[in-house]
């Protein structure tokens, strides 16, 4: 188990919020998140199944993930403190509108943000992979993304616009 935690800390992945709105409001930070189809448009989230969150996704059937930007590691640092508030009161910390489709929180000036309804659960180990059909999705600027690796937050710059011949970037 040990190895195996080493071996997964060496890969690095992008930051986001999970939340869930409605009558068990939760939110959490996870980086276990993935596109599985574009169409139609799936994607997925695991959540051990002892997080509040687990729970509160069950109930609800849906979810918002806001995919955070360099600026916003206070942010993930919080939903990641297992010690912060329940219900509403947790999300009094961060800046958030609700989704227009699930009323789950949207993390203000995120980079991206997407709602969901859950289509599937598949219990794995002692994680549940939620597949969730993508019902709204955004995007803000292009700002940099933040990132987890080795066990530290890192900032990737914002993406550089290149040129497009064919079809493919080239470089500048």
């Amino acid at each position: 188990m040990e190895d195996l935690r080493k071996v997964m800390a060496t890969f690095a992945t992008g930051v986001t919020v999970l939340t869930v709105g409605g009558g068990a409001p939760q939110g959490m930070t996870a980086n276990a998140f993935c596109s599985v189809s574009l169409d139609p448009p799936l994607v997925l989230c695991c959540v051990t199944r002892t997080a509040r969150l687990h729970k509160a996704l069950s109930t609800e059937g849906h979810f918002a993930v806001s995919i955070l930007s360099t600026e916003q590691e206070e942010v993930a640092r919080h939903f990641a403190n297992r010690s912060r508030p329940h219900g509403w009161e947790q999300f009094d910390f961060v800046s958030w509108i609700p989704g227009p489709h699930t009323g789950a929180p949207l993390i203000a000036e995120a980079l991206a943000w997407l709602e969901c309804e859950v289509v599937e659960r598949v219990v794995a180990g002692d994680h549940t992979v939620f597949i969730g059909r993508v019902t709204d999705a955004g995007t803000g600027d292009r700002r940099g993304a933040l990132l987890f690796h080795a066990g530290v937050f890192h900032g990737l710059p914002g993406a550089l616009e290149a040129p497009v011949r064919n079809g493919r970037v080239t470089g500048t």
